[in-house]
């Protein structure tokens, strides 16, 4: 289209008489650098942009109908009361009318409209946006993903040199904007960052493209594309445009949440959603990319941000705000590629002690990765989380299985610059000791934290818990206190204890701040 064309396109959709149901004056116009967004009150219509980004092909009117079409396909699914219809809009002479077919000179995407503060990145701005609600968002993108789709054909967009591509793609597109909104600096060290990694890592890529981790994903999973609506959360607005940016490793969806969150500073939130996600799914191996993709969707929005400055259409000060905001993302894609020192935090304390509580908490504090040994014990008996374990999960065998692995995952993710909190009893020193000789073996600074609190609130503590994912009940307490051995002289020094029934959020302030 021309731009007389689009600028008679925007001025009459902005009209009420434009559409067959009644509207609400004045009409919104949201614009991104690929689309034009009308809200009308009960209804929202988006047309596609004519324009052509590689990555992105809009630029024919076929093109545009086509990927309305997908787009819709898509997203009903996960949002069936959002997504409702394509219609055509046709040239009269110098009206365009809405649905008529006659002489189609656009298509719209035809969407139920949600008030705007359901959205994530509103109740966010708004100060509602809670740590129950990114736990929710973990247990739901957890379930999208084990139900999105895999096949030979997307797992073919795993391979290190497929996913290469698109990060090659994103230097070269961005190249234009070093000085602009990225430093000199910025670009070639972010780069080295990827290129190092795809040098180094290729067998980690290969092995998550074994283990079925490529999946037709979301794509753009990001705050303003996260609705609580309906009294539940819905996803909306996946790639439909591009394959390799939906066919992708789950964390790079994870990775899209988290960035967005850290970028917004709410890095506890990003933590919440991380670690709920990471215990429905036991991927915690996906850690080993995350940052890789941490990185790349920082990128990703500094690009498309960057994108408008140069797009004609966009006003002066709108393109003022953009290279501010570019530059932000330039930034934290940068932060992203720097080394972080590990270390390992070991909870414990008897069932109802406050372990798990506490040690949420601590994670958001750390930014650290909550391994709850409930939850290991559960992925190796092969058992849905919120589903009680037999006696065969909790035999002596069993338990050493779950400490090992839970061992082994603290380790590993340690090393790799992770803070980790390896959430358990952790009432015997054989246990404790295995961890404090191979954190010093590896050279990552340990320290226990134990909780504790009387007796009497144990019980009303496990008999009153619901919902989680211990099976702990109150008559294991007497077998627990006769069989929990006390610390060594020589753990004593690591061991800080937190009575849980005072205020022992400004315990771990002080702890954190040492």
């Amino acid at each position: 289209m021309s731009q007389s064309a689009i600028s008679d396109l925007i001025n009459q959709m902005k009209q009420p008489e434009f559409y067959f149901h009644p509207v609400q004056t004045p009409i919104d116009l949201i614009q991104t650098h690929v689309s034009y967004v009308f809200l009308t009150g009960d209804y929202a219509y988006k047309v596609k942009k004519a324009v052509n980004f590689g990555f992105l092909d809009f630029s024919t009117l076929e093109k545009r109908e086509h990927f309305c079409w997908q787009e819709l396909q898509m997203n009903k699914p996960q949002a069936p009361e959002i997504y409702l219809n394509v219609l055509p809009i046709s040239q009269k002479g110098d009206r365009l009318i809405l649905g008529d077919d006659s002489q189609p000179v656009e298509y719209t995407l035809k969407m139920r409209q949600f008030p705007q503060d359901a959205l994530f990145s509103t109740r966010f701005e708004q100060g509602k946006l809670t740590a129950t609600d990114m736990e929710n968002m973990g247990r739901v993108v957890a379930q999208f993903h084990a139900q999105s789709q895999t096949n030979d054909y997307i797992r073919s967009f795993g391979t290190p040199t497929k996913i290469r591509e698109a990060f090659d793609e994103n230097y070269q597109q961005t190249e234009n904007y070093i000085g602009r909104a990225q430093t000199q600096q910025q670009f070639q060290e972010t780069k080295q960052f990827s290129d190092r990694f795809f040098a180094q890592r290729e067998a980690l890529l290969e092995q998550r493209r074994e283990n079925n981790r490529i999946r037709e994903c979301h794509g753009d999973l990001h705050l303003r594309n996260i609705c609580l609506w309906q009294d539940k959360i819905q996803l909306f607005d996946r790639i439909e445009f591009n394959e390799p940016f939906r066919f992708v490793d789950v964390m790079y969806d994870i990775a899209f949440v988290v960035m967005d969150l850290d970028a917004r500073g709410a890095k506890d939130l990003g933590n919440v959603f991380l670690n709920t996600y990471l215990e429905q799914t036991g991927d915690w191996q996906g850690l080993g990319v995350l940052p890789f993709y941490l990185s790349r969707q920082a990128y990703v929005r500094a690009k498309v941000t960057s994108f408008l400055l140069d797009d004609l259409a966009v006003p002066e000060q709108t393109k003022q705000d953009a290279a501010k905001t570019a530059a932000d993302y330039y930034r934290l894609a940068w932060d992203y590629t720097k080394t972080n020192s590990g270390q390992v935090v070991i909870m414990s304390g008897l069932s109802g002690s406050g372990k798990s509580t506490v040690a949420r908490q601590l994670a958001q504090q750390l930014g650290a990765i909550h391994l709850r040994s409930d939850a290991v014990r559960k992925h190796l008996g092969g058992i849905p989380l919120d589903q009680k374990g037999a006696d065969e999960l909790y035999t002596p065998e069993m338990n050493q299985k779950t400490y090992d692995r839970l061992l082994e995952l603290g380790i590993m993710l340690a090393q790799q610059g992770f803070p980790v909190i390896l959430d358990a009893k952790y009432d015997r020193q054989a246990f404790r000791g295995d961890a404090i000789a191979k954190a010093q073996a590896h050279q990552l600074p340990l320290r226990i934290l134990h909780c504790s609190a009387p007796i009497e609130v144990l019980r009303d503590r496990l008999s009153s818990r619901t919902e989680d994912v211990s099976d702990a009940t109150t008559d294991l307490l007497s077998r627990q206190q006769a069989t929990a051995e006390p610390f060594t002289e020589a753990e004593q020094s690591l061991v800080t204890t937190v009575d849980t029934t005072q205020n022992w959020q400004s315990q771990l302030e002080k702890m954190t701040r040492n």
